[in-house]
């Protein structure tokens, strides 16, 4: 028989929210889990995928308690009720407070139990000493943005979850996502900067490219609204294509074309924080554009993006 793995949370946030509304809704498919006690690892409470949420500690009691009637578990008082409560503890609280948080817990409590957070940036490390304790470390990581509380959930059956720290644990988790139909990639400690800065640039800083566009269309005589609505096609088709193809298949445009005359134009047009990014770009992409056509000469228009 498959014993129940529960999960509780420290922290009532939007991450933390979502993940516990998910782990309580998602699809599970337990016949992917197994026992690793035979091995020495664990408490012995992880034997199955059928996940069970315990509840929620905040130091904010009207986020705990909200989150709590949310997932329909309990309220607990202290951080330590929820160790004692669950298997997998997740603390999801801002990345400033996870080791204010694990430096708090009562380390008595933590042997055989998995301790998890949900930073991009930060490593399992984050949870010092923890093997002295006979704990396991863990980093989870959704690939996603969370918008809000209430309605986010619905959307992680797509997510992929990237996951570092004890190997124990990691497997733990895969099994756990994995039977919920998630995919997950396992990363080392010292990648999760880089790995973060990743994230951040595809979900935030393309974001400063899009305004960077909208603005020279509001200039054009497009009301905002019409500059985000007319350039949807254009926008998400490229993206698209990006993703199902690659970055070499789906470039087109000046650059790669070696416009010479248009890029100088566009340059002409800009204003000094539009240039800095324009050639910022450019120079990129003319690596990209190079790779597609080996044969092509773009030395000159390397050097006027380059200036």
């Amino acid at each position: 028989m498959n014993k129940t793995n529960s999960v509780g949370f420290i922290g009532a946030g939007k991450a933390g929210c979502s993940i516990g509304k998910y782990l309580t809704c998602g699809r599970i498919d337990i016949t992917n889990c197994y026992n690793d006690v035979n091995r020495g690892l664990g408490n012995g409470n992880y034997t199955g995928c059928d996940v069970t949420v315990t509840g929620y500690y905040s130091l904010i009691k009207e986020e705990a308690r909200w989150a709590a009637a949310f997932t329909e578990t309990e309220m607990f008082d202290t951080p330590n009720e929820v160790i004692a409560a669950s298997d997998s503890i997740i603390i999801s609280t801002p990345d400033r407070e996870i080791k204010k948080v694990w430096d708090g817990l009562d380390k008595e409590l933590i042997k055989g139990r998995i301790i998890c957070h949900l930073s991009g940036s930060l490593s399992s490390d984050v949870f010092s000493g923890i093997e002295n304790y006979g704990g396991y470390p863990i980093s989870i990581h959704p690939l996603f943005a969370f918008s809000d509380k209430e309605s986010a959930y619905k959307q992680l059956n797509n997510v992929c979850f990237t996951l570092e720290g004890h190997p124990y644990a990691v497997s733990i988790w895969e099994k756990i996502l994995h039977s919920y139909g998630n995919e997950t990639v396992s990363i080392q400690k010292e990648s999760k900067p880089k790995y973060h800065a990743a994230a951040s640039i595809l979900s935030n800083h393309v974001i400063a490219v899009l305004d960077t566009g909208y603005h020279l269309l509001t200039e054009c005589g497009f009301s905002e609204e019409q500059a985000r609505k007319y350039t949807k096609t254009l926008v998400m088709t490229n993206v698209e294509h990006v993703i199902k193809d690659g970055s070499v298949s789906a470039l087109t445009g000046p650059i790669e074309r070696n416009d010479i005359g248009t890029v100088k134009k566009h340059l002409d047009v800009l204003d000094d924080n539009g240039k800095k990014l324009y050639r910022t770009c450019a120079e990129i992409l003319l690596g990209i554009a190079k790779e597609k056509n080996p044969e092509r000469d773009y030395e000159e228009l390397k050097n006027i993006v380059g200036m």
